[in-house]
């Protein structure tokens, strides 16, 4: 086996490489932009062949949500194009792809957890793209695994854990939006699935979703950081409406996890106890 993880540097790629290199010595390269342009065809294909990969865990997104209203074509690139790519990579050699997408493809007007057979319909250029770079894997290579999740957050790279008690340092109150519902995704139990898949004497293809256990608003979850971390800032609660964005994000996106658990049995903590890990990784609480 000869992993390849794109998008190496960010939240995600950084918590695969903690894992992955205990659990595949030697097996794993590791690419940012830096070292493979993923919007070159041609090199993404003299890689993937030059190195034998018999896995890729595409981990490289274009994820500034607001941002994308303007980078349009920047976000395409890197959430479609990129995408396209692999694929064909991939394809051409028979390596096997896990693809990382969001619950940003759904556009949140659902009453209770999406599930894969549930219709998309995307409200941003970034859960547009990433929806593209969806059907445009399982149309190049059908064997593909799509893993979609959600708010995710690690002691890597920008997110909203981080931005928080980052406030805390010089605000002693903080106003959070409590009318959008979804689920925290510590990055480490996201990577732990991907291992268990990688692991499993099985490979059942198709599109999976992940988060951890549980429901919060943005409110419920910055209350929980700074209990957790102990911090005396107040959180008040606003609606979308009052702090509006370039961005359309979903009001409702829980997640149905139900498929990968019975699939590959994974199991996942609630997303209190996995953010009390997080916050003790990084040195925040006890």
């Amino acid at each position: 086996m000869k992993i390849l993880v794109t998008g190496a540097n960010g939240q995600l790629g950084s918590e695969l490489r903690k894992q992955l290199d205990s659990e595949f010595p030697d097996s794993v390269i590791y690419t940012g932009s830096d070292i493979l342009d993923l919007t070159d065809l041609k090199a993404v294909e003299a890689f993937v062949a030059n190195n034998d990969i018999t896995h890729v865990v595409n981990c490289a997104a274009y994820t500034a949500v607001d941002r994308a209203e303007e980078e349009k074509m920047q976000c395409a690139q890197v959430n479609i194009d990129a995408v396209k790519n692999i694929a064909l990579a991939a394809d051409a050699i028979g390596a096997k792809i896990i693809h990382i997408s969001t619950d940003y493809v759904f556009d949140g007007t659902n009453h209770r957890p999406y599930k894969e057979s549930d219709k998309v319909n995307p409200i941003s250029q970034y859960g547009t793209t990433k929806r593209k770079g969806e059907t445009a894997l399982l149309a190049l290579a059908p064997e593909a695994i799509i893993i979609r999740t959600s708010w995710l957050y690690s002691p890597y790279g920008n997110n909203f854990v981080k931005t928080m008690l980052r406030k805390a340092e010089t605000q002693s109150e903080v106003r959070v939006v409590c009318d959008q519902i979804g689920t925290p995704t510590y990055t480490r139990d996201l990577a732990k699935a991907i291992v268990r898949i990688l692991r499993s004497h099985q490979w059942v293809p198709g599109i999976y979703h992940f988060s951890d256990e549980g429901a919060a608003s943005w409110y419920d979850f910055a209350q929980a950081i700074f209990r957790i971390a102990r911090r005396d800032v107040k959180v008040t609660p606003i609606s979308t409406e009052d702090y509006p964005t370039p961005a359309t994000r979903p009001f409702y996106s829980l997640l149905d996890r139900s498929r990968i658990k019975a699939t590959y049995g994974v199991e996942i903590p609630h997303w209190e106890e996995a953010l009390t890990d997080c916050l003790r990784e990084m040195g925040e609480t006890e």
